[in-house]
């Protein structure tokens, strides 16, 4: 992105700014990296401080529908203190650590639909101006890969993700959202439900996978959702097709009535393993870090997620979804800078 002129409060001729993101998705709970380029205006300005912003495009239900806005959900100063010269050129490099719940935004480098990302924000002589507002692209932790992985290699099919503004409740969750990977079902689990919900919840000690399956009715008995959640760690080596498996008939079997989504707040309190920032801009709808152990799929299973072999990955269908979602995001980002300007 090139440098953007900061108008408003700081008036034509102050200091412009450009972030620039390491390139490749950074992994929940890990360091982001990148420089903060900042160019001094026609006069000289002391920064103040330079500060960056994770926001994120959510969905909400509320009383008159469901709708979207933005969140956000992380925020940290990574300079400042300085004068710039008028016509000054200076780098500020940083290093933050994302939020583990951190959506994931795409999956062997297919997006999922989701859109975060980072703004920029100077304070100069008491005011603060919005600078560019870049991407940020998130991959998933080695758990959450191997989970889908399993998904996948039984049959289910990538259908959506979003984000559901809202807390689930008898969960860990941190941030005011969580998100949804909506999957579909093989044929063996066909007349049983419709879909089923992944949200991961991560933290420092492992991860919290919640299922939520819409399950369909029968001849003498309308369709429910049921709801379970389970714990792994990040580094548990099992047999997840198995254990996910045991996950799905364990979800099927059982009836778990919550709250109704549109209170913000799923249900409530079901038992551990095993077992079953605000709110910025419009409506919304409805530690330990994985480094040198985090696994990437090799060239065989990229090409079977392209190709919806996977399953669950974006495929043929999926791949029409993948070109659709790109607009989205892409609206999401010329839409901020269009309400800046």
């Amino acid at each position: 992105m090139v440098f953007r002129r900061l108008l408003g409060s700081l008036g034509v001729g102050g200091p412009s700014v450009d972030t620039v993101l390491t390139p490749g998705p950074a992994l929940p709970g890990s360091e982001l990296t990148g420089q903060v380029h900042v160019e001094g205006g026609g006069a000289d300005f002391d920064i103040e401080h330079i500060s960056l912003e994770l926001v994120a495009r959510v969905e909400a239900e509320h009383a008159e529908g469901e709708g979207e806005g933005t969140v956000t959900f992380a925020r940290y100063t990574v300079g400042g203190g300085f004068r710039l010269a008028a016509g000054e050129r200076r780098s500020v490099p940083f290093s933050v650590t994302l939020p583990w719940e951190t959506p994931v935004t795409e999956l062997y480098g297919q997006p999922l639909g989701i859109a975060l990302g980072v703004r920029t924000e100077l304070a100069v002589a008491g005011a603060r101006d919005k600078g560019d507002l870049d991407p940020l692209a998130v991959g998933p932790l080695h758990v959450q890969e191997a989970v889908l992985e399993a998904f996948g290699r039984l049959g289910f099919g990538f259908r959506s993700a979003d984000l559901e503004y809202g807390r689930i409740g008898g969960t860990g969750q941190q941030l005011p959202f969580h998100q949804e990977i909506e999957i579909t079902p093989p044929p063996g689990h066909a007349h049983q439900v419709s879909e089923i919900e992944i949200t991961f919840l991560a933290n420092p000690g492992g991860v919290e996978v919640v299922l939520e399956a819409d399950r369909r009715g029968g001849l003498l008995s309308p369709g429910h959702d049921a709801l379970a959640r389970f714990t792994v760690g990040h580094h548990d080596a099992r047999d997840w097709e198995a254990e996910v498996d045991g996950w799905i008939r364990q979800l099927l079997g059982r009836r778990a009535a919550y709250a109704p989504h549109g209170g913000y707040d799923h249900a409530a309190s079901h038992p551990d393993p095993g077992h079953l920032s605000d709110h910025h801009g419009h409506h919304g709808h409805h530690g330990h870090h994985d480094d040198g152990d985090h696994h990437r799929s090799g060239p065989g299973a990229g090409a079977a997620v392209a190709a919806g072999a996977a399953g669950l990955a974006v495929g043929v269908a999926g791949g029409m979804v993948a070109a659709e979602v790109v607009d989205e995001i892409g609206d999401f980002f010329e839409g901020d800078e269009e309400e800046e300007a």
